[in-house]
């Protein structure tokens, strides 16, 4: 089979450009989301027909929407079934977090109608089922608001992780933030790697996630210790620590000293969450690079730039980092606060209007502006816009700009302070 793919799909390098791998390559590269994207570039190329997709289809390990799509439009059928390479959650586990999650609800809608008592009940019944750190934390601080206790603040204090919640309990008793490693390296390159190479990157990490013994993860890292490879070199460490240590890496300085402070730190806060500064990294929807573009995106920003690129080039950092500068340039018209400008880069600027327009969410009020940041229905949102938060205010520090939180989430319910949508 693999025999009459190579002959039947050979395409030439010059077809799509040099940085789109050989289809022998493409074939040997291990199952994941790399090998995922690059057949949809080929399945997006009109040198492949209905039966040739149709071989290439099955060396996939999830169809996603542009996957089903494009066989779709070159097959006229929709793609076979693909068994989930991720298998699926115990059920005993995702039932308790279920539970903690509505716990956790019924307290919110108990502390609106002003019964701390009862509240603080249904939050530490949530604390008991939680399993995640940030959403243990989560519950702390809010037994904290319905309790008043200092003892909640002394726990989440405690936190191996710093995040929204560890930094709020540090404001509160005017205590120093948490520890976050940052590594500088003398080396500017690791020669035998490209970090903005997927193909690289594929086989670099199912060799770290085949990894158990941490002593050899650690010497794994330490061949990757380059500027390059900063990002690359911190994943690898995290893995080894579990990732209960939290490294804040400051790679492309070069590229990065150039702009504002407050914008490195806001790329910087989002680039973290978005890729751990890994430059060919790809989502399981295809979200491209440093910062995660969605291919739609890079269009509209290269039509913006004037430019013609191709998919591929926003693995390179220093287009990412330009791009990115592009599309935060566009959503800072709009909005003034990194977690409103979080929301929209992660849910669109639509949704983000929308939700600031409602007259319940972000105004002056009993628990604000925690109780409109807790209650967005957009989950996804909702945990990405605290967790780049919290990166922003890291980073602001790590690069000399004295800054706490809670001054920074006081003026949410100041629309005049933080977006152009309320006034």
């Amino acid at each position: 089979m693999l025999r009459y793919l190579l002959s039947i799909l050979f395409v030439s390098l010059s077809l799509y450009g040099a940085s789109l791998p050989s289809l022998d390559t493409l074939l040997r590269m291990p199952t994941g989301v790399e090998k995922d994207y690059f057949i949809w570039r080929y399945l997006q190329s009109d040198k492949i027909d209905a039966a040739q997709a149709r071989g290439l289809i099955r060396y996939v390990s999830h169809i996603n929407g542009k996957l089903r799509s494009a066989y779709r439009r070159k097959t006229g059928e929709n793609p076979p079934a693909v068994k989930n390479p991720y298998g699926a959650t115990p059920p005993h586990i995702w039932k308790r977090r279920l539970r903690a999650h509505k716990y956790f609800q019924k307290g919110l809608k108990l502390m609106r109608q002003h019964k701390e008592a009862e509240a603080a009940a249904y939050f530490d019944a949530a604390r008991k089922n939680y399993r995640r750190r940030e959403e243990v934390d989560k519950t702390l601080f809010w037994l904290y608001l319905a309790t008043k206790k200092r003892y909640y603040l002394d726990v989440l204090r405690k936190s191996p992780i710093p995040d929204f919640y560890t930094l709020l309990a540090a404001d509160t008793v005017n205590a120093k933030y948490p520890p976050t490693p940052t590594f500088t390296f003398k080396a500017d390159d690791t020669p035998h790697f490209n970090p903005s190479d997927p193909v690289d990157w594929a086989w670099l990490k199912a060799t770290v996630i085949h990894t158990k013994d941490r002593d050899k993860l650690k010497h794994l890292a330490n061949r990757y210790a380059s500027k390059e490879c900063l990002g690359v070199c911190t994943y690898i460490l995290g893995r080894a620590d579990s990732n209960k240590r939290a490294y804040y890496p400051m790679p492309y300085r070069k590229i990065m000293r150039r702009l504002p402070i407050e914008r490195q730190a806001l790329i910087y806060a989002i680039a973290r969450q978005e890729s751990r500064f890994v430059p060919s990294a790809i989502s399981r929807s295809f979200a491209l690079g440093l910062m995660q573009f969605m291919p739609f995106l890079i269009d509209h920003i290269a039509k913006e730039r004037g430019e013609r690129i191709r998919y591929e080039d926003i693995f390179n950092p220093a287009v990412a980092i330009a791009y990115a500068n592009t599309h935060l340039n566009y959503l800072e018209r709009f909005l003034y606060h990194p977690l409103f400008i979080a929301y929209a880069y992660n849910a669109g600027i639509g949704f983000t209007k929308r939700y600031l327009l409602n007259p319940k969410h972000f105004r002056p009020g009993a628990y604000e502006p925690y109780m409109s940041m807790e209650t967005m229905p957009n989950a996804q949102a909702r945990e990405y816009g605290k967790k780049v938060l919290t990166n922003y205010v890291i980073y602001l520090n790590k690069l000399g700009k004295p800054t706490r939180m809670i001054p920074l989430v006081k003026v949410l319910a100041s629309p005049e302070k933080t977006d152009a949508f309320r006034h």
